[in-house]
């Protein structure tokens, strides 16, 4: 027997909640199909909040056990840490985000059905498990399927060594030494960690810097503050084999010829679709060649009733944009009025010290042809920046020449994802730089960044209209508005 839907979503993640809860808001019926018996997705159990709570966890026991800003490893000496030792304080997270996930649906009125859903045609889908199958017929479909690490065949994965993101998670105790390839958002996130326990990290990146497509000077920051950290950076550095040596060692050989050796390999190199198993052959989709999936501004496939959203589309893969996703989908599907503007969604990198960036990067508007100044605020300018022991944060604000709008903003320090929200509801808003300048903020937080920055990018642009060069970075501006906010009040 085949059961009619409105809507039937695919994967339990970010992604695939909000669209699920955002069809039932609409009061649609809705099936939401997961291949696991728990709910929640790779966000949830290998992903976003497991590495999350491990980060918690290596802060804290760094900053109880050493100099959390000055580079030094806790005191491990006392018997080996586990992995289980430090991401024990996200179990009960984990658990309690199972539940709310749960909760949500059924107050919502959304089935749930557990096991492997595949098309047999462009509208109706089989979701098999153990005992049997069942049939749904829906006018839309959404994939949300996620990812899982990718594997490629000539990388010797056996879980203990060589190990991917989400074998990571599962090693009995830390090694003291470990090569991670790849220095995009997991592998920077992972090497910032392990280091700042005290593992010895060498990480290799093919590109000749890590995440490019960062703002490059937070970017370099970033970098800086990583090899303070003792991490060892090889960047514009191919890996040509991976091999586990007798020894008990793993040896990767770079294309250059030079051999890296450590107790253990991390291998951080793309994610790869979770669609081989959906029978898109049958609906009329071919996903690339990681199996992700093309998709239009609304989140639409080729076949426009299909809608895919979440890490299966590609960049930038988080959980925060895939559930904004989700819920844009929900919308365009049934006819739901709302606004989307993607590319104010902010960025979140979780190293250590974490990065967030909302909005365009200097490279990107000189490769425009927009005019802009730069206005930076370093947090050791601030009180709030003193008080927490961070010297390594700044703020940095791109300020339009002739609008005075802000184009971009970027950070990294303490509490940068956070402190990035206030300069995204300024440009959604369509605010100028003025507005920090005028606006008072509590002292001493680090959300005085933005008035510093504001005074330092207006001076600057102030000098600009007068035909003065300005001072460089390094000097201090004439005038009581570019001291720091207490001072200059």
């Amino acid at each position: 027997m085949i059961k009619h839907v409105d809507m039937v979503v695919v994967g339990s993640g970010p992604a695939g909640q909000k669209a699920a809860i955002q069809a039932a808001k609409l009061g649609k019926q809705v099936v939401l199909i997961e291949r696991n018996p728990i709910l929640g997705g790779v966000c949830t159990h290998t992903g976003t909040i497991p590495s999350k709570a491990l980060r918690e966890a290596v802060l804290h026991l760094a900053g109880s056990g050493a100099d959390r800003f000055g580079g030094g490893s806790p005191d491990m000496s006392r018997r080996p840490v586990t992995i289980e030792d430090l991401i024990m304080r996200g179990r009960q997270v984990i658990r309690t985000e199972i539940d709310v996930i749960r909760e949500h649906m059924v107050r919502n009125g959304v089935e749930l059905t557990c096991g492997e859903a595949r098309f047999d045609d462009p509208n109706t889908l089989s979701v098999v498990r153990g005992h049997g199958a069942d049939m749904y017929h829906s006018d839309y479909v959404v994939i949300a399927t996620g990812t899982v690490p990718a594997r490629p065949a000539h990388v010797p994965f056996d879980g203990e060594r060589v190990l991917d993101s989400d074998d990571l998670l599962k090693i009995a105790a830390l090694p003291k030494s470990m090569i991670i390839v790849g220095g995009g958002v997991i592998g920077t996130e992972y090497a910032c960690m392990m280091a700042t326990l005290g593992v010895r990290v060498i990480l290799t990146e093919a590109r000749p810097s890590l995440l490019e497509f960062v703002d490059s000077e937070i970017s370099e920051a970033l970098q800086y503050r990583m090899r303070s950290m003792g991490v060892t950076l090889r960047l514009g550095e191919r890996v040509d084999e991976i091999r586990a040596l007798p020894d008990g060692l793993v040896q990767a050989t770079l294309q250059s010829g030079k051999h890296l050796r450590a107790d253990t390999l991390l291998y951080c190199i793309g994610r790869q679709g979770t669609t081989d198993k959906l029978g898109l052959e049958n609906v009329g989709l071919t996903p690339d060649n990681r199996g992700r999936l093309k998709v239009n501004e609304n989140y639409q496939t080729d076949v426009p009733h299909v809608y895919a959203v979440g890490d299966v589309i590609g960049f930038p893969a988080l959980a925060s944009t895939s559930m904004e996703q989700g819920r844009q989908a929900s919308c365009h599907a049934f006819g739901e009025p709302t606004t989307s503007l993607p590319e104010l969604f902010p960025l979140g990198i979780y190293a250590i010290p974490e990065i967030s960036m909302v909005g365009k990067t200097e490279a990107q508007l000189t490769a425009e042809g927009v005019p802009y100044e730069a206005g930076v605020a370093q947090y050791r300018e601030i009180a709030r920046g003193q008080l927490l022991g961070d010297e390594v944060g700044m703020l940095k604000l791109l300020i339009h020449e002739q609008t005075r709008q802000i184009l971009g903003v970027h950070a990294i320090g303490t509490g940068a994802t956070e402190l990035i929200h206030i300069g995204q509801a300024v440009m959604t808003l369509g605010g100028t730089v003025d507005f920090f300048i005028n606006n008072v903020f509590n002292y001493p937080t680090l959300a005085e960044c933005y008035k510093v920055a504001a005074l330092n990018g207006s001076n600057k642009l102030r000098l600009l209209r007068s035909g003065w060069d300005h001072p460089s970075a390094d000097e201090d501006m004439a005038g009581p508005d570019h001291l720091p906010a207490a001072v200059a009040a």
